[in-house]
């Protein structure tokens, strides 16, 4: 079943972050608790929305953390996708690709989101989704705190 994310969901989905941190070798930089999480999803002028796959036992499968974008050349609302994450023992039942398909149906506009060049999985899921990498555009990231 996919379904937004409740409250009673936040340690859940907590433990996949850093579960997938752990993956991408990015443990370090999580400093995010389940008051930030709840507060992020679910406080007064919440942005950031989670839909998770919930398996037949009733546990979290994987979730879909996401926030809205608008394109002004669309003129129209998009996704973008901050983490994709399934619990490795419900990989390859079809979550990944039910939580995707939820993003898809949510806009009319652009599902975005980026991918480690390493992780030859992902983009083979991405890709037989119909997904393709952008080429011509430079990440940039401007940090808080002391700029050189």
């Amino acid at each position: 079943m996919i379904r937004p994310a409740t409250e009673g969901d936040v340690p859940g989905l907590l433990a996949m972050i850093g579960q997938l941190a752990e993956f991408e070798d990015l443990s370090d930089q999580v400093v995010c608790t389940e008051d930030d999480l709840r507060h992020a999803l679910f406080g007064p002028g919440a942005v950031v929305h989670d839909t998770v796959a919930v398996a037949d036992d009733g546990t979290l499968a994987g979730h879909a953390l996401w926030f809205r974008t608008f394109s002004t050349f669309l003129g129209r609302t998009g996704i973008w996708l901050e983490d994709l994450y399934v619990h490795p023992a419900h990989r390859r039942q079809g979550y990944a690709g039910a939580l995707m398909s939820a993003l898809r149906a949510e806009t009319s506009g652009r599902v975005e989101w980026e991918v480690l060049e390493w992780n030859d999985e992902a983009i083979g899921f991405y890709q037989r989704l119909g997904a393709r990498p952008m080429t011509g555009w430079t990440k940039y990231r401007w940090t808080s705190g002391p700029q050189p």
